[in-house]
C-alpha cells in the first residue's frame, strides 16, 4: 500500500483525465498519472515518490485499445504486459514483453507504466523503437502524435500534466524477422542483465538494448557498424562499441565490463542467426 493519504481519481475519457490533472495543480496539488501502479506503490515504500492525488487512466477506452485500424496495430498504454502473452499480432513485443518480471507482476505493469516509469530496463520499449512506431500523447492542449524516437531520449520526454495514451505500429512491419533475449547473471526469474532486441528490415538488422546503459537505446551509429558484412562478427560487435552511450552500467547485477562480454556474445548470435534469415 502506499504509506500516505492522497485522493483517488478514475476518469473516463482523455479529456476529463487532462482537465483533471490541470485542475488538482492549479489548486496546490502533486497529482500523479497511474495505470498499473507498480512503481508508484513500490517508489512511495521507499519515499522517492509523493502524490496527492492519483489519476488512474485504465477505464480511458483509447488507453485499453488494442487492434488494427488502417494500415496500423494500435497499443493502448493501460495494457497490461500479460495481455501479450498470447498475442500474435506483434511477435516481437510478445517475446520481450513475456520476460519483463514474472507473470503475477506482469498482470499489473501496464506496457505505458513500463515504457514511462523510472526504473532504468524498461525493455517494453524495444520493439517500438526497432520498429518506429508512432505514439499518441494527451495533455492540456489535446492530443498529438509524434514518433517514438523523437520523443524518446533515455527516457519518454513528457510535457507537465501530459501522458501516453497509445503506441502505433505499421502493419507491414509486424512479421519482420525478429529476436529478443534477456540475459540473467543467476536464475531465470532474477533481476535482468541485459536485454538485447533486433528486427531485420531490408536487408539490415536494427538493434535496441536495456541494461546496458541507465535507459534503454536504439543506436544508429551502432547498426552501421554491425551491418557491416565485410567484416567478421566479433569484429563488428568490438568496433561497435565505440558508440555505446556513456555510462555502462556497473552495478550488483554485473560489471560493466561482464556487461559488454555478455553483450559481444549475445550480438554475435544475433548475426549468425538473423543475417541468414531469407523470410523477407
Amino acid at each position: 500500500m502506499i504509506p500516505y493519504d492522497f485522493r483517488y481519481y478514475k476518469p473516463t475519457s482523455i479529456k476529463e483525465a487532462a482537465d483533471l490533472y490541470q485542475t488538482i495543480t492549479a489548486e496546490g496539488g502533486k497529482p500523479v498519472y497511474y495505470s498499473g501502479g507498480t512503481e508508484i506503490i513500490t517508489l512511495s515504500r521507499l519515499n522517492l515518490v509523493y502524490t496527492d492525488a492519483v489519476i488512474d487512466i485504465k477505464s480511458i477506452p483509447e488507453c485499453q485499445e488494442w487492434g488494427f485500424y488502417q494500415d496500423e496495430l494500435i497499443t493502448g498504454a493501460a495494457l497490461p504486459l500479460s495481455f501479450f502473452d498470447e498475442k500474435r499480432d506483434f511477435p516481437l513485443l510478445t517475446e520481450t514483453a513475456r520476460e519483463i518480471a514474472d507473470y503475477t507482476a506482469r498482470n499489473k505493469i501496464t506496457i505505458g507504466g513500463n515504457i514511462c516509469g523510472q526504473i532504468f530496463y524498461r525493455e517494453g520499449v524495444l520493439p517500438f523503437l526497432l520498429l518506429d512506431s508512432q505514439v499518441l500523447i494527451a495533455g492540456e492542449s489535446g492530443v498529438r502524435r509524434q514518433s517514438l524516437k523523437e520523443v524518446f531520449i533515455e527516457t519518454l520526454t513528457l510535457k507537465d500534466g501530459e501522458f501516453l495514451v497509445q503506441l502505433t505500429t505499421k502493419k507491414i512491419d509486424l512479421r519482420l524477422p525478429s529476436l529478443s533475449v534477456k540475459k540473467r547473471q543467476q536464475w531465470k526469474t532474477g533481476y535482468p542483465l541485459l536485454t538485447v532486441a533486433s528486427v531485420k528490415k531490408d536487408g539490415l538488422l536494427r538493434f535496441a538494448f536495456s541494461g546496458v546503459c541507465p535507459f534503454p537505446f536504439r543506436s544508429e551509429q551502432m547498426e552501421v557498424v554491425l551491418n557491416d558484412r565485410k567484416k567478421p562478427y566479433e569484429e563488428r560487435v568490438l568496433d561497435s562499441f565505440k558508440y555505446l552511450p556513456k555510462p555502462v552500467l556497473n552495478d550488483t547485477e554485473g560489471s560493466s565490463e561482464y556487461r559488454l562480454f555478455v553483450l559481444k556474445n549475445t550480438i554475435v548470435d544475433f548475426l549468425k542467426k538473423l543475417e541468414g534469415d531469407q523470410r523477407e
